[in-house]
């Protein structure tokens, strides 16, 4: 029977919330055609992995992936996303702060020409540390991406099998994930949905990640903008320092003509290092350049392979 819906669950030591969680997806599995619950143990050590494999022991429906060290939150969705073999995916996160309710209604949402419901936590039972932080980052993330999310980086999410199989999720790009679907192309969205306090445990991240964060930011914005056109990113920062090398070495230029010596001043240095950085910049655009054409050229004899039904073996280099 087609799956009509995936869940994917990254899990990291959170042996105390797993029964409960798994009780509430079931209740959730009855109201679709085929439904499949992805556990994917990203290195738990509390005895985590033991009951995932007792739930998928007593359900067929149930799958568990496993990491033997933790890779992180983007790896583990990386690799239910393409495990997931449903007509659509929702991801919960482990620690029943998500309500797996909000599910069907979200779902539903997709009926509207939407791609991808990301939630919205709009009410959150967090402590203030954890609130003004979040609220000062997605604040960023709106002004820089152009991505109107209120919580980019809330759990629940649920998407059309299409949009999570062109997603390339690594490092902490999991927290861009509307904006990285946004740039390809796909429609996005927001609902709110019920937040609730942690019952057990605690979080397993810090502030440190708001500072990773932003620097997951920059690659985010240089990937969905400059991916396809990289000459307009290097192109620019080239014209920009030769120019300005240009400029110093015109303005020394004209002082030696007026008999200043400019044989041991560090402005000539300095223009000559611009020039150079220059060229270097506009040398790494041309590259990339190459590497897109050649991607692209790869692309399209993959899809040229599918259409023709013709096997690997029967194309040639």
């Amino acid at each position: 029977m087609p799956i009509e819906l995936s869940i994917v669950i990254p899990v990291f030591d959170e042996v105390e919330s797993l029964h409960q969680l798994h009780q509430e997806l079931l209740e959730i599995k009855q109201s679709f055609d085929g439904c499949e619950i992805i556990y994917i143990d990203d290195g738990s050590s509390d005895g985590s992995n033991r009951v995932l494999h007792e739930l998928a022991d007593n359900d067929p429906d149930v799958k568990v992936l496993t990491f033997f060290r933790n890779y992180g939150k983007a790896a583990a969705l990386s690799r239910g996303f393409r495990a997931a073999a449903g007509q659509f995916v929702a991801t919960v996160d482990s620690d029943l702060q998500d309500d797996p309710a909000e599910i069907r209604p979200m779902i539903d949402m997709l009926a509207e020409d939407w791609d991808l419901i990301s939630g919205w936590k709009k009410v959150r039972h967090d402590p203030l540390s954890k609130r003004i932080p979040s609220k000062l980052y997605n604040f960023s993330v709106r002004l820089f991406t152009g991505v109107r999310i209120h919580d980019s980086n809330c759990g629940l999410k649920v998407y059309r099998s299409e949009v999570v199989k062109t997603l390339e999720l690594h490092g902490g790009l999991h927290r861009y994930i509307p904006a990285l679907a946004k740039y390809k192309g796909f429609r996005v969205t927001e609902k709110i949905v019920t937040h609730r306090a942690r019952q057990h445990g605690q979080t397993k991240y810090g502030l440190s990640r708001y500072f990773h964060g932003m620097l997951d930011l920059m690659t985010v914005l240089f990937v969905g903008r400059y991916f396809q056109r990289p000459m307009h990113f290097f192109g620019i920062a080239g014209l920009l320092t030769s120019g300005l090398g240009l400029g110093v070495s015109l303005y020394l230029t004209i002082n030696w003509f007026r008999g200043i010596w400019i044989g041991s001043r560090p402005l000539l240095f300095l223009g000559m290092l611009l020039i150079i950085v220059g060229i270097q910049f506009f040398s790494i655009g041309l590259m990339a350049e190459l590497l897109v054409q050649r991607r692209a050229r790869e692309e399209d004899l993959i899809k040229e392979v599918y259409s023709s039904g013709k096997s690997d073996d029967e194309v040639g280099p």
